[in-house]
C-alpha cells in the first residue's frame, strides 16, 4: 500500500508538489498554544515592569512622607484655644524658653503676647510681666519683685480703672488664651469675690469720670502754655477768669485733693472753694503760675 502511493506521488506532478510543499513547510502550533504563549510573554513583561516600578514607587512614598514632615515643621502653630491656666503653668511661659509663646495676666485673663517680642521679650522693656499676674504694676510702675503682684489692695477705683483700660488694649491687640485661677477665677474659671468687687469699683470710676467731664463742661479748663522766658502761663477767653479749683473726686479722699485751672464768668467768682493765682490780678483773664 505504501509503495504503491508512493509510486503515485511520483507518476502524478501535482500530488509531488503538495507532498513537497508539506515537508518544506513547518508545523503550525494551535490557537491555543499560541494563546498561551502570548500570555506568558506578557506575564514576564509585566513581572519586569512590576519590578522596576516597586522601587520607584517606594521612592515616591519617602519623598511624600519626606514632604508632610518638612511642611508640618515649617507651618506656624495655630492660635492658641483658651484654657484654666494655673500660676505654675503660666511660669513656663515666661520667655525663658524660646520654643514657648510669651504669655502674661492682667486680671486674671491670659494673652499671648509673642507679636510684641520686641517689647515682652527677655531683652524688652516689659518681659517682666510674662508668665505671671503683675496687674498691681500697670499703675504703680513698681517692676520689683515685691511690686509684680495682683494685689489691688489700696489702690482707688480710677487706678484699677487703668488697670481695666490695660487689659481692654491687651483683648483688642493680642490674642485671648483663657483664665488664670487665683484672685480673680477659681479653678472652674468662674469670677471670684475679689473680681466682683474689681468690677464695682471699675463702675464707680465710670460714674466718677463721668461727674468730672460735666464739671469741666460746666467750667471749661484755661488755656496753657509753658515757655522758657515766662515760665507757666494759663489764660481764660475775653469775661471768664482763671481760677484754681478742686477736682471732683471719689470719696473717701486719698491725700491732698487735686486741682486744676478753670475759667469763670463774673458772677461766678464768689463760689466757695475758687483761689486766685499768686502775684495775679483779681479780674486779670492772664496769670502766671510760676
Amino acid at each position: 500500500m505504501t509503495e504503491s502511493v508512493t509510486a503515485e506521488v511520483k507518476e502524478n506532478p501535482s500530488l509531488r508538489a503538495r507532498a513537497k510543499a508539506r515537508v518544506d513547510k513547518p508545523e503550525q502550533p494551535s490557537a491555543e498554544k499560541q494563546k498561551k504563549s502570548k500570555n506568558s510573554e506578557n506575564a514576564a513583561t509585566d513581572d519586569e515592569q512590576l519590578g522596576r516600578l516597586q522601587p520607584a514607587c517606594l521612592g515616591i512614598g519617602v519623598a511624600v512622607v519626606l514632604a508632610s514632615i518638612i511642611l508640618y515643621l515649617a507651618t506656624p502653630p495655630g492660635p492658641m484655644k483658651p484654657r484654666i491656666w494655673t500660676p505654675l503653668e503660666l511660669a513656663r511661659y515666661n520667655g525663658s524658653n524660646p520654643k514657648l509663646p510669651l504669655l502674661l495676666s492682667i486680671l486674671g485673663s491670659v494673652f499671648d503676647v509673642s507679636k510684641g517680642h520686641v517689647h515682652y521679650g527677655p531683652d524688652g522693656s516689659y518681659h517682666h510681666f510674662l508668665g505671671r499676674d503683675a496687674s498691681r504694676a500697670f499703675v504703680s510702675g513698681n517692676f520689683t519683685g515685691a511690686g509684680l503682684t495682683d494685689s489691688l489692695k489700696g489702690l482707688t477705683a480710677s487706678e484699677i480703672k487703668s488697670i481695666e483700660d490695660w487689659r481692654f488694649f491687651f483683648s483688642k491687640t493680642y490674642n485671648y488664651v483663657g483664665k488664670l485661677v487665683g484672685r480673680f477665677y477659681d479653678e472652674d474659671g468662674n469670677p471670684t469675690k475679689e473680681l466682683n468687687r474689681v468690677a464695682k469699683k471699675i463702675a464707680q470710676a465710670n460714674k466718677l469720670a463721668e461727674q468730672q467731664k460735666a464739671d469741666e463742661d460746666r467750667f471749661p479748663n484755661c488755656n496753657s502754655r509753658w515757655s522758657q522766658d515766662k515760665g507757666g502761663e494759663v489764660w481764660c477767653n475775653s469775661g471768664h477768669y482763671p481760677r484754681i479749683v478742686e477736682r471732683v473726686a471719689e470719696l473717701p479722699r486719698k491725700g491732698p485733693p487735686g486741682t486744676r485751672c478753670a475759667c469763670f464768668e463774673e458772677d461766678e467768682l464768689k463760689r466757695p472753694g475758687l483761689r486766685v493765682y499768686e502775684s495775679c490780678d483779681y479780674y486779670s483773664n492772664k496769670c502766671n503760675t510760676s
